[in-house]
């Protein structure tokens, strides 16, 4: 029969083998993990400079031409184009209710200067 102390060696020994094991497994997934997000930072940051290069070029060049001379799927293209005017419209600023009751308070419609000038015409008097 084993003693209570070789026992304890015996676990002892079966832990800290697998204690070992667990930190370089753990080790080793969080550093693939920092690496993959580095490069998918990196693969974003590429796309929004795919992006704004479609943009500037489409007055020049269309996505079917492109995807032809590139060699680059004309779906990922448009994918990439899309991105790009979706980014830019979440940074405009929608217009104030504001700004727009300024410009009303000040500037009459076309409609209202002509009734203004009916009621103070004289022709309009009987």
């Amino acid at each position: 029969m084993v003693t209570t102390e070789e026992i304890e060696r015996r676990i002892k020994e079966v832990d800290s083998a697998r204690s070992a094991r667990r930190t370089v497994a753990a080790k080793r997934v969080g550093e693939l993990a920092r690496q993959r997000n580095v490069v998918a930072e990196q693969l974003n940051e590429l796309e929004r400079e795919l992006g704004d290069a479609l943009a500037e070029s489409r007055d020049v060049i269309g996505i079917d031409e492109l995807a032809r001379f590139t060699d680059v799927p004309s779906a990922d293209l448009a994918r990439w184009l899309e991105r790009q005017k979706a980014s830019r419209a979440k940074r405009r600023r929608p217009a104030t209710r504001v700004g727009a009751t300024r410009k009303d308070a000040t500037q009459a419609t076309p409609a209202a200067t002509v009734q203004e000038a009916r009621q103070t015409s004289p022709a309009s008097k009987p």
